[in-house]
């Protein structure tokens, strides 16, 4: 057998001696900090990892740059990223996912409420979210600081961009606090120490707050809608209706909802009603589908006393003949709770309105209904009358639709 060559430093293979190219595909896997590791080895890798195109992936990946913007900008790759991280970098695990977010949504608003990115103010300085901290005397999170150097969140208008919710007496809208209202928010006081709005509802008085510490029985960065414990001897004890558990996750699942389709625009407004794509049925040419919605508050743990809102569309085939035309009677409804207890109503009409439908025709109304256990479901059926054949009625079934109460939890106050 012959005997192996020598490795001997002689005949190393050296780093000088390897052709570009390959050397460059090694260094387009590397992240960032590799990148920048690699500037400091020797004089060959540091000219080589300042080759241009090997940052572009990086800013598009973490500041989401595209071409048109380095154009605009007249700079290199490596520069635009060296400038955005000198700025953003504590934020460079978010900002991609925020900024997407935000311009997601700021897309869809422009298409189905454009008059509401007129409320949408401007990115904030690092310096007056240091200035908000020295304030309130406590951290802001990276993911919530991130979200206001891109959108410094809202003005106090309606309609509110988190969300709206109408009944017939009673109309909810939810703002997204500007830094320095939310600043203004901040909360000491038994029951919600230590706590940052992040909406506010200026027809109900109605915020989601932000823990900032793990106290009085919160989560860190736990945000929630606070209600009054109503049977407690501490007038500071309240219930927690849990509604995310960290500002990224409750922001962009809130976003991808609105821009999926997922809530409902109606009169320019985000409805915050949510569908179950199953919860659809069909009987002849006429298709019934439901949406609902709790509203914490309408509800109260402390007696038990769970509200919600749904939202009925009653849809004929644009295919039917028009001698399918007809009109709703009556309602019948069983409802039942998580004790299993059954609750049965009937009566003229709905929300007292008898509506005709005809082929291609929609009719939607909005009801609500409440429980004392925290989940519980309803169907039923529609008995309609034919306005070509008078003496024909038939029944349209309303699909089984649930109701359940989000997580929550008692302060320890």
């Amino acid at each position: 057998m012959a005997a192996p060559p020598d490795m001997g430093s002689s005949s190393a293979l050296s780093l000088e001696l390897l052709p570009t190219d390959p050397l460059l595909l090694i260094l387009s896997f590397l992240d960032y900090r590799d990148l920048v590791s690699c500037c400091y080895l020797n004089r060959r890798l540091n000219q080589l990892s300042s080759h241009d195109p090997l940052w572009k992936r990086h800013c598009k990946k973490y500041w989401l740059i595209s071409e048109e913007e380095k154009s605009r900008r007249n700079q290199s790759w490596k520069a635009i990223f060296i400038s955005t991280y000198s700025d953003l970098g504590r934020y460079i695990h978010y900002y991609a996912t925020l900024k997407k977010a935000w311009d997601d949504l700021v897309k869809y608003l422009g298409q189905w409420c454009p008059r509401m990115i007129g409320s949408l103010k401007e990115s904030v300085k690092e310096e007056d979210l240091d200035a908000v901290e020295a304030q309130i005397r406590c951290k802001l999170p990276d993911d919530y600081r991130c979200s206001f150097r891109i959108h410094n969140g809202q003005k106090l208008v309606v309609p509110g961009l988190m969300g709206s919710m109408a009944l017939s007496n009673h109309y909810r809208s939810e703002d997204l606090l500007d830094i320095d209202t939310a600043a203004g928010g901040f909360q000491q006081r038994l029951g919600l120490k230590q706590c940052l709005p992040l909406t506010f509802c200026i027809h109900t008085g109605l915020s989601q707050y932000m823990a900032l510490e793990s106290v009085e029985g919160r989560n860190k960065y736990e945000i929630f809608y606070q209600c009054p414990d109503q049977m407690a001897r501490n007038p500071s004890t309240i219930v927690m209706f849990i509604t995310g558990t960290s500002y990224l996750e409750w922001f962009t699942s809130y976003v991808n909802k609105v821009v999926t389709g997922g809530y409902p625009i109606i009169r320019d407004q985000i409805f915050r009603y949510v569908h179950d794509k199953e919860c659809v049925a069909t009987t002849g040419d006429i298709t019934v589908s439901v949406s609902t919605s709790f509203l914490p508050e309408l509800s109260s743990v402390h007696p038990p006393h769970y509200f919600f809102t749904y939202r009925i569309r009653i849809e004929m085939s644009k295919d039917a003949l028009p001698e399918k035309t007809c009109q709703l009677d009556s309602r019948y409804w069983r409802i039942t709770d998580a004790k299993g207890d059954v609750e049965e109503v009937q009566g003229p009409g709905v929300v007292g309105e008898f509506p005709i439908i005809s082929p291609g025709r929609v009719y939607e109304y909005t009801s609500c209904t409440k429980f004392s256990t925290t989940s519980g479901y309803m169907e039923g059926y529609y008995t309609f009358h034919c306005l070509y054949y008078k003496d024909r009625f038939f029944n349209v079934t309303i699909p089984r639709f649930h109701m359940v109460c989000p997580t929550f939890k008692v302060s320890t106050a």
